[in-house]
């Protein structure tokens, strides 16, 4: 495979990996390319169960390192970009729940049009369901009463947050009325699954007090290249109430410096323009000039290792904003990357923004979103309190 070698050598190049780590990745690959011809095995016959197999034998005798089989997944994916190796095959679905949740997903995606999230959630629900009520046997959904679905709630509802309970029960009503539509269930087990409380503004919103946020902002280290940019990714949360996927999923062509504006992409493929406020616009431009690695993507904020791409997902936003808090010493139940757009929000009603100004920062559509912060205007609610029997005591 030597004549493959250059072009994954420079590919890894590219992605911002050291000298050292692609001399390491050559000799993995150099390795795996000797034990294929000891083995006999046509180079146009690799595929996963071929690495696996080197991997485990080479394992024994504790000579895997770390970054060995993502080196080795990188070049079968290279060969088959180049078409030397067959594309990759999913597996056959042979197993009847499998195939039934499999079905269900090609409904919701196809015909119900949800979003990939929405659709890993239900899918997660209901392969745990099946799991639970048939083992590995096949689904008899004859055999379901409803005693079944409330059970199956009542277990799981207790363990989960009002919002998820609502999304497994919202799932289980799709998945039985997708089957009895099938013609698959006769008895309309969907009015089985019983409704979860979650009652509209029942809750209190998560937030920060103003000189707590501005505290973890200050304890941001700025002295290296991944300080700076977390620190611009925390002003973007806490300034402009930027969610953790906007920030994932920032562009550098989202950035009009001309105008002073960027455009973030939320929910549902909607796109707003925001005012970038000036420490935000300052802390992205040191960034881009002078911390941002090389790279090809044209996503804002990179990974500080190789490969040098944009972050997987929103988590890492979350996690980063935990490190923040742990960091500048700050104690809080909620840690994740939504607690900054809540306590924006919550300090721009103390300073006497009126809900519908409020709204329109964080870009919540319904007024009901926004109407949670009335609750924590603690002054503006005095004036409400009607006065308590017996005195002020």
């Amino acid at each position: 495979m030597s004549e493959h070698l250059d072009a994954d050598a420079a590919g890894v190049a590219e992605q911002g990996y050291s000298h050292d780590s692609i001399r390491q990745q050559i000799v993995a690959i150099a390795d795996f390319s000797r034990w294929r011809k000891q083995k006999n095995i046509d180079v146009h016959a690799l595929d996963s169960k071929v690495v696996d197999r080197f991997l485990r034998l080479r394992g024994r005798p504790r000579r895997v390192r770390r970054g060995d089989p993502k080196t080795l997944q990188r070049l079968l994916t290279m060969l088959r970009q180049k078409g030397v190796v067959k594309p990759h095959q999913p597996p056959v679905t042979d197993n009847a729940q499998a195939r039934i949740v499999a079905d269900f997903q090609r409904y919701l995606l196809q015909e119900r049009g949800l979003s990939p999230l929405t659709l890993l959630h239900y899918v997660a629900v209901m392969e745990q369901f099946l799991s639970e009520r048939f083992h590995n046997r096949a689904p008899n959904f004859a055999m379901l009463r409803a005693p079944h679905v409330t059970g199956f709630v009542m277990r799981h509802a207790r363990q989960l947050s009002p919002m998820r309970a609502r999304l497994m029960v919202t799932a289980l009503r799709s998945f039985f009325r997708y089957r009895r539509h099938r013609g698959a269930i006769a008895t309309d087990l969907a009015a089985c699954v019983p409704t979860v409380p979650n009652w509209s503004l029942s809750t209190l919103p998560r937030f920060l007090p103003a000189a707590t946020v501005e505290r973890i902002l200050e304890c941001c280290d700025q002295t290296t290249s991944v300080g700076r940019r977390n620190h611009a990714i925390l002003l973007l949360l806490a300034r402009l109430g930027v969610r953790a996927g906007e920030v994932v999923g920032l562009s550098l062509d989202d950035i009009d410096w001309s105008t002073g504006q960027i455009t973030l992409r939320g929910k549902g493929g909607k796109s707003a323009q925001l005012p970038l406020a000036a420490d935000v616009g300052a802390a992205l431009a040191a960034y881009l000039r002078h911390d941002r690695p090389r790279s090809a993507t044209r996503r804002v904020f990179l990974r500080h290792r190789a490969p040098l791409v944009g972050f997987g997902n929103s988590s890492t936003i979350s996690s980063l904003v935990r490190r923040a808090l742990k960091h500048a010493g700050v104690e809080s139940a909620h840690t994740g990357a939504h607690v900054l757009r809540h306590s924006l929000a919550t300090s721009l009603l103390r300073q006497g923004g009126s809900l519908d100004e409020i709204g329109e920062l964080p870009r919540q559509q319904s007024p009901n979103t926004t109407a949670i912060y009335a609750k924590v205007d603690v002054t503006a609610l005095h004036t409400l309190a009607l006065p308590w029997p017996g005195g002020g005591r």
